[in-house]
């Protein structure tokens, strides 16, 4: 039978030995840890300009998500809530070509605060991780419970401003050419092997789909003047990552606020990567119906 062993938890703020260097260490050292992600360290105690240091500044390894993360021992309170947000719109401000999302780490945040935290969520990308220590004979272990993530962004179609309609030509002389907007046409008859009803939707800032008459953006269409974006909505894993890498395929950076993989198509990708992207569009289609 297998034993059951009690694990003691501590209280790091006021245990006598242990200190917020040595969870910055621990962290510093091994950021999966947190659970945000695949996250490597920028820097640690990072000098804000008139406004103190942030603890952590970490980026995504393969993209362009930045996190600032606020680190405190024992219960949030009103400071650490308004240093993480600070701290989050200066580096935005500095450095906008990234994605970037504040990180508050706490013992304890309060039901009360975490009400607080909530009303910021939707309009600033926040995290709010409590940690959990527990002291065992081999030393210090530390569990971090993800209790307040990012809200993600709805369908484009449910964005009224998005959804404003257009036609072809706008597409084909404004925005991209003849020959990219063909290669939504592509795309377009890969979906019909699934979806036979699907016809495509032509709106201010992307060429959607729309199944049965009704709007069904599972992926869009962002044809340019060199080439185009392919979007397909699915949750970022290894596997998918891995496939698109091994095939060739040129990905950009995951949107991780809209959940989405952007794909560059050129002429002839689609034809030599019609089988992966079918099933990537297949998938997508299937987890939004």
């Amino acid at each position: 039978m297998t034993k059951h062993v009690s694990l003691k938890t501590v209280s790091l703020k006021t245990h006598p030995e242990y200190c917020e260097k040595l969870l910055q260490d621990v962290i510093s050292s091994d950021p999966f840890i947190l659970g945000i992600g695949d996250v490597v360290l920028r820097e640690k105690e990072r000098v804000q300009p008139g406004a103190g240091r942030l603890d952590f500044l970490f980026q995504d390894a393969d993209g362009y998500g930045r996190y600032e993360v606020e680190l405190q021992l024992g219960k949030t309170d009103e400071t650490h809530i308004i240093r993480t947000l600070e701290y989050w719109d200066i580096e935005k401000r500095r450095y906008p070509q990234y994605e970037h999302t504040a990180v508050i780490i706490a013992e304890d945040i309060t039901s009360r605060f975490f009400n607080v935290i909530s009303l910021f969520n939707g309009f600033i990308p926040i995290m709010a991780l409590q940690l959990t220590a527990f002291e065992m004979p081999e030393g210090l272990g530390l569990h971090f419970t993800k209790i307040l993530d990012t809200i993600r962004l709805g369908y484009v179609e449910e964005d009224e401003d998005a959804g404003e309609p257009t036609d072809r030509n706008y597409w084909e002389t404004q925005r991209g050419t003849p020959r990219t907007v063909k290669l939504a046409d592509d795309i377009l008859n890969i979906v019909k092997e699934f979806i036979p009803s699907a016809e495509q939707t032509y709106n201010k800032y992307y060429i959607g789909f729309k199944v049965d008459e009704r709007p069904c953006n599972f992926a869009i269409c962002r044809p340019q003047r060199s080439g185009m974006r392919l979007e397909i909505v699915l949750d970022q894993s290894e596997d998918i990552t891995s496939k698109l890498d091994a095939a060739g395929i040129d990905l950009l950076d995951y949107d991780k606020r809209g959940g989405r993989y952007r794909l560059k198509m050129q002429e002839g990708d689609i034809k030599r990567h019609r089988d992966m992207l079918r099933e990537l569009l297949g998938q997508a289609y299937q987890k939004r119906a």
